[in-house]
């Protein structure tokens, strides 16, 4: 029988296993401390930090918008050189000692300052805000530890409440909200920068100077707008006056380069001072209405509708055709604006002159080949959406751009019919007042949709200048034939509404200006049914010499105290006032025979 024994292990063995275990864990904590201290130093230094450096960054200082007057640049939006006061209080010994010192520099009662100074669980509490350098001068030199101030920059506007809701403003985080502010945000801000430590020997925190900044900041672009100030400013009283006459809610007027997109003057009212932003109590009023807010912009529309069918083909500017006076669809009415009238034969001019809804449901059917139908719908629908792209963005430097909405044509027992026999002359649908007018910029200009912009050059901070070139985003929107026959077409508009008793639609035979007046049916929001006590009044138009030149839309929401219809009576004569404006100040040029 075999004997069976163990052996002891080797000493030595244990001891090297044991040694190489130990310095495989040492090598592990040597590689992972040369990780955390060397590799990732920066990373978790910043995190420590965090709470109490990311306070001190040093804000760059923002870009300038200016625009263009009699052709010299003038300022919009500057900057003022504030302080904004704050303290540390994880390091101030004697609250009340210092409360009691600083309270009186600041204008401000020893218990409240007392009250800010005992905040706990932080490293950065905001005494106040846009102090004068004076001010922070004197605070300083009382040499309290814990208590410093850091240079701001805030926003001026020499040209006061001038084109408030197109530049928007800069809240106190320096964050640009609305109009141009917020949409260029990005290039105006700059990069910010950081301090190299929090206090001082002192415990002072330090201010930004160029011997004490980790990151330098980087200022920000200045812009120059498309805008023309004077302009502007005679638009904007246009408006104002007309508000104010009509009672309404809101009062829009847009001036655009034909032939470029470049916006010349975009005014609403009521409007805000950016520079008192804060004691605005119905934020609505920040929106730049042209831009952000769509309605259903009413019989403006027949223009894109009969363009589209001469684009089409199926109808010519001279078409005849027998005007029913109503139609029944999807057991529904279309009517005319005025009850009775349309009825006999009717031409291409006088659905327009005459604003027949009967008239557009008409041509809606020509595109159908006679009735309405799925290719009536679809080829209205390719106009409105893919020819002058409707239902989406322009891309205009404006923060909160409302896209609109045009229903799609697909029948889905959703009486789609009637929808699209609305959607003809104005109705069921919605756009913006920047969209209409530069639809109707591609339709009388020769077919090209310009994106319509407001940036017309950048400047970097070493001086390097960017101009904005005008940028193509569409071609034969409509043919130059169609074009042509459009301009002609509205021109008749204008001329006949100067013979019958609107004196002011008068021109003169020098100029060409088109247009068409729209009185567009309100949606209320609690029925969801059109009102039968408001209309909106819009008009859009163009002025120039052989060739359109500006391209003018107006959209009067909610008007009151007018007799007639809303468009002729308080959009016609408001586009009239920026037309007789435009031929008299703005250089447009007269037909040459």
């Amino acid at each position: 029988m075999d004997n069976w024994h163990t052996s002891e292990p080797n000493p030595i063995q244990r001891t090297r296993l044991w040694y190489s275990l130990i310095m495989i864990v040492m090598a592990v904590f040597v590689v992972r401390l040369f990780y955390l201290e060397i590799i990732r130093y920066d990373h978790y230094k910043s995190l420590a930090l965090s709470d109490q450096v990311r306070e001190y960054e040093v804000r760059p200082e923002r870009g300038t918008i200016s625009a263009e007057l009699n052709g010299e640049v003038v300022p919009l939006v500057l900057n003022q050189k504030l302080f904004t006061v704050f303290a540390d209080p994880s390091i101030i010994k004697n609250i009340s000692k210092t409360a009691d010192a600083i309270a009186p520099v600041l204008g401000q009662e020893s218990e409240a300052v007392r009250a800010k100074l005992s905040t706990k669980h932080t490293r950065y509490v905001v005494l106040k805000k846009k102090v004068s350098p004076e001010v922070s001068k004197k605070l300083l030199a009382l040499k309290y530890p814990g208590i410093a101030s850091q240079e701001t920059h805030y926003r001026v506007y020499p040209q006061g409440q001038t084109a408030a809701q197109v530049l928007g403003f800069v809240n106190d985080d320096g964050e640009g909200k609305y109009g141009v502010e917020q949409a260029l945000d990005t290039s105006l801000a700059g990069t910010k920068g950081r301090l190299k430590a929090v206090t001082d020997v002192n415990g002072v925190p330090l201010a930004a100077s160029s011997d004490n900044l980790l990151i330098e900041p980087k200022a920000g672009n200045d812009i120059s707008l498309t805008l023309d100030l004077g302009m502007q400013t005679q638009v904007e009283g246009i408006v104002k006056a007309a508000q104010e006459k009509f009672r309404s809610k809101n009062v829009s007027a847009i001036v655009m380069e034909t032939n470029s997109g470049a916006v010349k003057a975009m005014a609403n009212y009521p409007t805000f001072d950016p520079a008192n932003y804060q004691r605005v109590e119905d934020g609505t009023i920040f929106q730049n209405f042209s831009v952000a807010s769509p309605i259903e912009p009413g019989s403006i529309t027949k223009i894109l509708t009969v363009a589209a069918a001469i684009d089409k083909g199926v109808i010519g500017p001279n078409t005849s055709y027998y005007d029913p006076g109503s139609w029944t669809i999807d057991g529904a009415k279309v009517l005319n604006v005025a009850e009775g009238t349309g009825t006999g034969s009717q031409t291409i001019k006088s659905l327009l002159n005459l604003s027949l809804n009967t008239g557009a449901t008409w041509t809606l059917m020509q595109l159908g080949g006679g009735k309405l139908n799925a290719q009536g719908r679809d080829a209205l629908y390719d106009y409105f959406v893919r020819h002058y792209r409707l239902s989406e963005k322009t891309g205009i430097e404006q923060g909160y751009e409302g896209t609109g909405y045009v229903p799609e044509p697909d029948d889905k027992d959703n009486g789609i019919n009637i929808t699209y026999a609305n959607m003809s002359f104005g109705q069921a649908y919605s756009a913006s007042a920047l969209q209409m007018a530069s639809a109707l910029s591609a339709v009388v200009n020769g077919g090209t949709y310009y994106q319509p912009q407001l940036l017309a050059k950048t400047k970097s901070p070493n001086g390097k200048i960017t101009q904005t070139q005008p940028k193509v985003v569409g071609t034969n929107v409509v043919s130059p034939k169609t074009s042509a026959s459009m301009r002609d077409l509205l021109q008749y508009v204008t001329d006949d509404h100067a013979r019958t008793g609107f004196k002011y639609m008068d021109f003169g035979s020098e100029y060409s200006v088109g247009g068409k007046t729209g009185t567009a049916q309100i949606i209320d929001e609690k029925t969801h049914l059109y009102r039968e006590d408001a209309f909106n009044g819009t008009f859009m138009g163009y002025v120039g010499g052989d060739m359109p030149q500006y391209t003018i839309i107006v959209y009067n929401i909610e008007p009151h105290g007018y007799s007639g219809f809303a468009g002729a009576q308080t959009g016609q004569p408001i586009f009239a006032d920026i037309a007789h404006m435009l031929i008299n100040n703005y250089g447009v040029t007269p037909k040459k025979s």
